[in-house]
């Protein structure tokens, strides 16, 4: 038996819309289908694996719990929690021989200053979804963008990456505004005659532009932003033309049979951090596979070869950043209905890899692997 534990921050969210409240299960359904497919092929390898779900609230101290995972005998752990959580238990897993996968924090940190060996990353950073718009704007050549961010560390997160993108490929931002936090009860304390006055008054002073760069990860205004602007332009980041790993309306290279199979088994269409948490798992099972051994040290050292690379229905094969241990993969961006592109985008060249584009790349890179 090969023992995934999956390490979870959870507590209920309010967000500004009721249909972007996020699923119970959200990451966790995603592992489920993935430990199925696992078992499907392991079954003929003589190999089991079991998921190993450990739930603890978005602050708490996760120290003695991730300890007690390793006690159970949990050799790979999905995280789906704070960077800070993250890196108070990463050395602790290193020191157990422990292969942590990041399956939801997006913080750039995580590759770069704070990076760890025994850390993977399945889930992109902010700077690869960030990178991703931006091909996208630069190629539809709407190049002049304005920037709505609001007041807390995500959002200010987010909007450094995206100031960083505009730098590096020739996106202007002519203007910024910070959407302060009141502290309200966001939706209910917000009628739509109010917020239909209040956000075009906001944006009113805004030099023209083409296109409203949104970043609001906290679900605090961006959702009211389209179609309430001063004049009228699309609007992109976190609302209106949205970077994710993964969208539920995907149907290229395969995606419908994923999708299916995820939506028999957990009556949802399948969310960016479940595809995360599915990858994670995956990675796993083919390495268990084509070493034929549950033997960690055997399992770890087919998925730091240079030649590893795992299928994730995004029309290619993904490998890992040896200098960081983030996985390569297209962003994909869309709106609540459709895929309206993939990046990178054509003509965003790299001597490397075309996914190198999108992220800090390893002449950036300030990670020193641990």
């Amino acid at each position: 038996e090969i023992r995934i534990g999956y390490l979870r921050a959870y507590e209920p969210e309010l967000a500004l819309s009721v249909l972007d409240v996020a699923p119970r299960d959200e990451g966790v359904a995603g592992a489920n289908v993935a430990i199925a497919d696992n078992n499907t092929t392991g079954k003929f390898m003589g190999q089991a694996f079991a998921l190993d779900v450990t739930e603890v609230k978005r602050d708490a101290d996760v120290v003695q719990t991730f300890r007690d995972m390793v006690a159970k005998g949990d050799r790979y752990v999905l995280a789906d929690i704070s960077a800070e959580q993250l890196l108070s238990i990463a050395d602790i897993g290193r020191e157990h021989g422990v292969l942590i996968f990041n399956v939801g924090a997006t913080d750039d940190i995580l590759r770069e200053e704070e990076c760890r060996a025994n850390v993977f990353h399945t889930a992109p950073s902010r700077t690869m979804l960030a990178d991703g718009l931006a091909q996208y704007l630069i190629w539809k050549q709407w190049p002049r963008w304005v920037l709505l961010y609001g007041s807390h560390e995500g959002d200010r997160a987010f909007a450094d990456a995206l100031r960083r993108s505009a730098e590096r490929f020739g996106g202007q931002i002519l203007a910024e505004k910070e959407f302060k936090d009141t502290g309200t009860a966001r939706r209910t304390d917000s009628g739509v005659v109010q917020i239909q006055r209040q956000i075009p008054v906001f944006m009113q002073d805004l030099p023209d532009h083409d296109v409203v760069l949104v970043a609001d990860e906290s679900e605090v205004f961006g959702t009211y932003v389209p179609f309430r602007t001063w004049i009228p332009r699309p609007v992109a980041g976190t609302a209106g033309l949205m970077p994710s790993a993964w969208h539920p309306a995907s149907e290229q290279w395969g995606g419908t049979q994923i999708q299916n199979r995820f939506a028999k088994a957990n009556g949802r269409r399948m969310l960016s951090k479940d595809m995360s948490a599915w990858t994670a798992v995956r990675i796993l099972g083919e390495a268990a596979t084509r070493t034929q051994s549950a033997e960690p040290e055997k399992i770890e050292a087919f998925i730091r070869a240079d030649d590893f690379s795992i299928a994730a229905f995004k029309g290619q094969k993904l490998t890992f950043r040896t200098w960081n241990w983030q996985l390569r993969q297209p962003i994909f961006l869309g709106d609540t209905k459709s895929v309206v592109s993939t990046s990178p985008q054509e003509g965003f060249l790299h001597q490397v890899s075309e996914l190198d584009t999108l992220g800090v790349d390893q002449p950036e890179t300030r990670c020193v692997l641990q």
